[in-house]
């Protein structure tokens, strides 16, 4: 990379900043993406491209790309953006990039400008975080194109650019900054040969940083000498228009491509097939034990012997007993449903295709409008729920689940919010966009909570199978492995192990600023995730009840639930071997997210493993004859 310019140490310098524009253009043959309407130019139609945020994988906080003095158009338009956008500190506007299409342009001057001591101090402050520069054209964002050192024939593409870089100038041992200058862009497109329209199916940037040099005095129509496409003296070097078997359909394959596809469908498939491999040999022992214990016991009736009852038959009469706290375990159940609703939709609608990168922000918009709607089921599981413990006061258990996990939440989120806002980053949620998420909390949220609690409630109550005694019996003492601290946290390893792969890719596509695509792979291992929780919690409750602790309300939330433990763990790992964040700010930021993200893997995968396990206890005791 070309690093003719300085950005001097000495800041009382004044240094003259140049910003080029070259474009070449290639085409392709055209293909249609099925719900998504491609924009078709003419040739000579004007390309205005767009400017996103300033990003950086140290900080984790985006800026405004005119936060730093770069070259505006005459008016700052801001494009409309949805709520996902604004939560994810988009910030799309206008810029002075602008070129006709299948026109090339060389060495055009876009705007000459000078820098003081403070500007230049915000541009090393930025190339010392490793700050990129995000564009988007026609939706496309912007892309560098680098080489793989393994393999000279594939590319790995970057999203956007860096703002400049550090190193040693002519030949001193001083390390210098320098900035990016100088742009040459690279529209790909493909053109119908019957219309004569043309659709972009590619946007690329070489970045450089040039010292330019021109003749006479400057004004916009100065010759650079240093790059004159007369002359043919130019920066980069001149590149002929060539033809390309990019479809639009498949012009976002390039962007999803940028890891190392083998290592990830090996570590997926690889993980499935072990969990898919121990979840059948659970389901294999347990049917076994089951039918084999259930065959005595009804034996036993049948030849009216007059043995004593052992194992899980002997707790018949206090397994159905409500639990302690029975009001919080409504709550956390309600919430878990009106997340497990929410997180199958949305994985449904984006394995589909409704919900692709390229629909930006649509993920996280969805998510939010779902989790709103889906307060009716959470409403009415929390409420029906709370009907089978004997309770009465269904209005109160319905506020407590419309409000105690968002409140939580919003908590956490206002305070990561006020840091954000506190450094003045594009990232902090503005007030219109806080007045929205809190509309969404008690203009749709609650009321749905509320009337799903009432249907719920209305509900004739769940017959238990077996009556409960009045008195409840003695637990005898425990084995030291069947302690309750030590089975839940043994209960979260297997579903952590269903999903850990998966997550290395999703806090990648996070925090490394990576598209994450794969939601067929996803809903897969939720699948399994599902599948892993329910068994594990089912196989160390029927442990549980054999050595005659009844106890096992509280205890098979907290079994499925403790995954959220290890994944919590594996994010602290995953922040001090794959990230570099040094600012103490963008710490607490990183785990503050992580924080309210394990929360609620905590509440959902609990959820599974109780509703599981409440199954299994009614299946097993509906199964036998009991006096």
């Amino acid at each position: 990379m070309a690093t003719k310019g300085i950005l001097s140490r000495h800041l009382w310098l004044w240094i003259s900043v140049y910003f080029m524009l070259h474009v070449n253009l290639q085409h392709g043959t055209c293909f249609y993406l099925p719900g998504v309407a491609p924009a078709d130019f003419h040739k000579g139609d004007i390309l205005r491209v767009k400017v996103n945020k300033l990003t950086s994988t140290k900080t984790q906080l985006p800026y405004s790309y005119y936060s730093l003095p770069y070259c505006r158009p005459n008016q700052i338009i801001d494009s409309a953006e949805n709520l996902g956008e604004v939560l994810r500190g988009d910030r799309i506007e206008n810029s002075p990039y602008e070129f006709k299409m299948r026109e090339p342009r060389m060495c055009t001057i876009v705007c000459r400008l000078t820098l003081n001591a403070k500007t230049a101090q915000e541009f090393k402050e930025k190339i010392d975080d490793e700050y990129r520069v995000n564009m988007i054209l026609d939706n496309l964002p912007l892309v560098v194109p680098l080489r793989r050192p393994d393999q000279e024939s594939s590319l790995v593409y970057l999203h956007g650019f860096l703002i400049g870089l550090k190193g040693q100038y002519a030949g001193t041992k001083d390390e210098k900054h320098f900035i990016h200058n100088h742009l040459t862009f690279v529209v790909k497109y493909h053109r119908d040969p019957v219309t004569e329209t043309s659709r972009i199916v590619g946007f690329e940037v070489k970045p450089f940083s040039v010292r330019h040099e021109y003749e006479g005095n400057f004004d916009e129509n100065s010759r650079l000498t240093t790059c004159d496409p007369h002359a043919r003296k130019l920066v980069s070097g001149s590149e002929d228009p060539q033809e390309s078997d990019v479809k639009w359909a498949s012009r976002w394959d390039s962007y999803l491509l940028m890891a190392d596809e083998q290592i990830h469908w090996f570590s997926i498939i690889n993980s499935l097939m072990i969990v898919l491999f121990l979840s059948g040999m659970v389901a294999m022992i347990m049917l076994r034990t089951l039918y084999r214990d259930i065959s005595k016991y009804n034996q036993l009736e049948t030849q009216e012997e007059a043995q004593e009852e052992t194992g899980w038959k002997l707790v018949h009469g206090d397994v159905f007993r409500p639990p302690s706290n029975s009001d919080l375990l409504c709550v956390y159940v309600g919430t878990g449903v009106q997340f497990f609703g929410m997180i199958l939709v949305t994985m449904i609608f984006a394995a589909l295709g409704f919900l692709s990168p390229s629909n930006r922000g649509g993920l996280m918009t969805a998510m939010l409008l779902l989790w709103a709607l889906m307060g009716l089921c959470g409403g009415y599981s929390s409420a029906r729920l709370y009907k089978l413990f004997k309770g009465t006061e269904w209005k109160s258990i319905t506020i407590k689940t419309a409000f105690m996990f968002p409140a939580i939440a919003f908590a956490i989120f206002f305070v990561l919010n006020a840091l954000i806002w506190g450094q003045k980053s594009s990232g902090a949620v503005p007030f219109g966009t806080m007045f929205a998420l809190v509309f969404l909390w008690f203009g749709i949220s609650v009321p749905l909570v509320i009337v799903g609690g009432h249907v719920g409630f209305k509900k004739t109550v769940i017959e238990d199978p077996v009556k409960t005694n009045k008195i409840a019996r003695q637990i005898p003492e425990q084995a030291w492995y069947m302690n309750p601290a030590f089975s839940i946290l043994i209960g979260g390893i297997l579903p952590f192990g269903a999903v850990f792969i998966e997550l290395f890719f999703i806090l990648t596509s996070i925090w490394l600023h990576q598209f994450y695509y794969l939601f067929g792979f996803l809903f897969i291992v939720f699948v399994i995730l599902i599948i892993t929780c329910a068994e594990i919690t089912i196989v160390l409750c029927y442990f549980q009840l054999c050595s005659e602790d009844y106890l096992w309300w509280w205890r098979s939330y907290l079994t499925s639930g403790s995954s959220a433990l290890y994944l919590f763990l594996y994010a602290t790992f995953y922040f001090f071997t794959k990230l570099e964040i040094t600012k103490p700010v963008s710490g607490v930021l990183y785990f503050g997210y992580m924080l309210l993200l394990s929360y609620a893997f905590f509440v959902v995968t609990g959820t599974i493993g109780f509703y599981a396990c409440f199954w299994f206890v009614r299946l097993i005791y509906s199964s036998v004859k009991i006096d």
